[in-house]
């Protein structure tokens, strides 16, 4: 694999963009400021519907108008929901901040990926597609490490959780300059039937009709719909338990022993900043490695399956661990948790990247983040309501129902819905065609 000055910013951009040092304490925060648990749900399904909304849009205009311009344009969304969560304290305002943070979401959410996919195809390096970006990923999750660390540092000496707002945007300042380094040839990408001499061709409002009717194609094929659900219910399912690692967390802080002396505050700092930093490592780790690991399965739609399941059992644990009162259990399984979502990830892009037309790359995948976030919408609020009547034991059971209760209709069955366009064009076994 070639790791050329191109492959250091691609790696850049992800270690800045996850240099978010409110994340490990963003539902601590909401709980500081006097926010329930549904409150909570609601702010995060509002920023869900907000990026459902213009996802589809957005990735368009990306694929229409410029990848480059639709980053800056998101890194610019980011910075200003970070000031409104600084500056402007209260649910109505927080409700404001979401939607301005969605918005970087629609604009950034599968843009990113399609350069990295468009670049790999120019350097004919197609074939590299998982270990590439599972490279890359693992430096995202350096940097989530390493901002972890920081914001324990900053949330102890500041005592409050919202001075991390504030920080947050020096690295996404970065983030947007790095973008503007990017190469031209990346804004857009040029399939068989256009005119890839002139790549001015490709932009305008023509070609946003054009990349509309050809994303629209992208559901006529079973074996694309099935990898899309398959992957957006697995990811919805992570994204909206995993925040709630933070009051597991903040339980086992005040009950450890070693950090008694320091405030209330400090101790759960300490304990926070030091487990999302090895959660962080060891999610590097799977997601570098995670080209090897679908090599050494041997068959993407094993691995698709066996981590899917492994998902909804760790959920189930979870919530059984907590019911038990047993922390600790509830927090290995939550970081085993993060380590399978980093291991699977670069799979499911490889997969979708092998079955989406270049030159709607940027908005196939924000399709699929698209049908994500709608799942998030209607789970998160449901979910803290769970959490605030029943408690988050009982709430992770219920959640576990959803992911398992549609597996029959999303697994892929060797030979018949392998989602390798390859192995779905070979005949089977009864000699029908998958």
């Amino acid at each position: 694999m070639k790791k050329d000055l191109q492959y250091v910013k691609f790696s850049a951009y992800g270690f800045l963009k996850n240099l978010k040092f409110f994340d490990p304490f963003l539902i601590l925060f909401f709980r500081e400021m006097g926010i329930s648990f549904f409150q909570i749900g609601i702010l995060y399904s509002v920023r869900e519907i907000a990026t459902n909304l213009t996802e589809i849009p957005t990735g368009i205009l990306a694929d229409s108008w410029g990848r480059r311009l639709s980053m800056v344009l998101a890194f610019g969304s980011y910075i200003l929901s970070f000031l409104v969560f600084y500056f402007l304290p209260g649910f109505g305002f927080y409700l404001g901040a979401m939607v301005l943070f969605a918005l970087g979401e629609s604009f950034r959410s599968g843009t990113h990926k399609a350069m990295i996919m468009e670049y790999l195809k120019q350097q004919g390096m197609a074939d590299q597609r998982v270990e590439y970006y599972g490279h890359t990923r693992g430096w995202s999750q350096k940097g989530s490490a390493l901002s972890s660390l920081i914001a324990a540092f900053l949330v102890f000496f500041s005592g409050s959780f919202r001075s991390v707002f504030l920080w947050s945007i020096i690295p996404y300042i970065l983030g947007g300059l790095l973008i503007l380094t990017y190469p031209r040839s990346l804004d857009f990408s040029c399939d068989e039937d256009q005119d890839c001499e002139n790549r001015e061709s490709l932009r305008g409002w023509r070609a946003v009709t054009r990349t509309l009717g050809s994303f629209l194609g992208l559901f006529t094929s079973s074996t694309i719909r099935r990898t899309l659900i398959n992957s957006s219910v697995f990811d919805a399912s992570f994204k909206a338990v995993k925040d709630y690692i933070q009051p597991i967390l903040k339980t086992l802080a005040l009950s450890l022993p070693l950090v008694a002396s320091f405030q209330e505050t400090e101790r759960v700092a300490v304990v926070t900043g030091i487990m999302y930093s090895l959660l962080y490592l060891l999610s590097s780790a799977a997601s570098s490695r995670s080209g090897r690991f679908h090599s050494a399965v041997n068959a993407k739609h094993r691995a698709l399956n066996g981590t899917y399941l492994f998902g909804v059992f760790a959920i189930i644990g979870i919530g059984l661990f907590l019911l038990g009162s047993v922390q600790i259990g509830a927090v290995v399984l939550f970081i085993a948790f993060y380590v399978v979502e980093n291991l699977r990830r670069p799979g499911t892009l490889g997969v979708l990247s092998e079955q989406i037309k270049g030159s709607v790359m940027a908005s196939g995948l924000s399709g699929e983040s698209q049908l994500k976030t709608l799942l998030v919408a209607v789970i998160s609020p449901l979910f803290g309501l769970a959490a605030d009547r029943l408690g988050l034991g009982w709430a992770m059971l219920s959640l576990a129902a959803i992911p398992l209760a549609v597996y029959p209709w999303v697994y892929f069955r060797s030979g018949v819905d392998s989602p390798d366009p390859q192995a779905s064009r070979r005949p089977d076994s009864s000699g029908t065609t998958g």
